[in-house]
């Protein structure tokens, strides 16, 4: 029996549109919309299973973007976000009234991610966004009340959608982290 995943993902993986150059994030205030305009297609975009990050309603993961943070501009209702932890590495800034995270932000410039946010491309009506190509820290589903007698199947799902799963980030963007942190540490090597 296959598992929903996310909505996104169960009606199968979306490969990005040619030439996309980004789209509008709504937040779900029926009046007065949190929007944030995104002027870029994602980087990088994977299912997460992790604890912090903003799942629609019956998700057992969310679908997290990554785009360059200059592209990320919020143009209505500002005044309404708010970082839901501003000790996290990623500040999720999320919608005070519905409670949607727009984007997750890193202040750390140290941090081998900062100058990307994180999205939610579900927000937006705009077509053409490129769908996830991974999911990361599957195992944390358990944490948010998923059996571990249901990771088998739930592991299979992904596969099947074309989304290998890992425990962590995907090995490219792990090895960007190891790149980052073997520089700071003056161990990093040219080949």
């Amino acid at each position: 029996m296959a598992s929903a995943i996310h909505p996104t993902v169960d009606r199968g993986v979306q490969k990005g549109a040619e030439n996309f150059a980004g789209g509008t994030l709504r937040c779900q205030c029926a009046q007065d919309p949190v929007e944030v305009r995104i002027d870029s297609q994602v980087l990088f975009n994977h299912a997460c299973g992790c604890t912090q990050c903003w799942k629609p309603a019956g998700a057992l993961f969310s679908v997290i973007g990554v785009v360059p943070r200059d592209k990320v501009t919020v143009t209505a209702h500002g005044e309404k976000l708010k970082v839901v932890d501003d000790k996290a590495t990623i500040r999720r800034h999320a919608c005070s009234a519905c409670g949607t995270h727009l984007y997750g932000r890193i202040e750390n410039k140290d941090h081998a991610f900062y100058g990307l946010d994180f999205i939610h491309t579900e927000l937006s009506k705009d077509a053409g966004w490129d769908g996830p190509g991974f999911a990361a820290f599957v195992s944390s589903i358990i944490e948010s009340g998923t059996p571990p007698s249901a990771m088998a199947d739930v592991r299979q799902t992904l596969r099947d959608k074309g989304l290998e799963p890992y425990d962590c980030l995907s090995p490219a963007l792990m090895d960007l982290l190891s790149t980052q942190a073997a520089k700071a540490k003056g161990t990093y090597r040219e080949a």
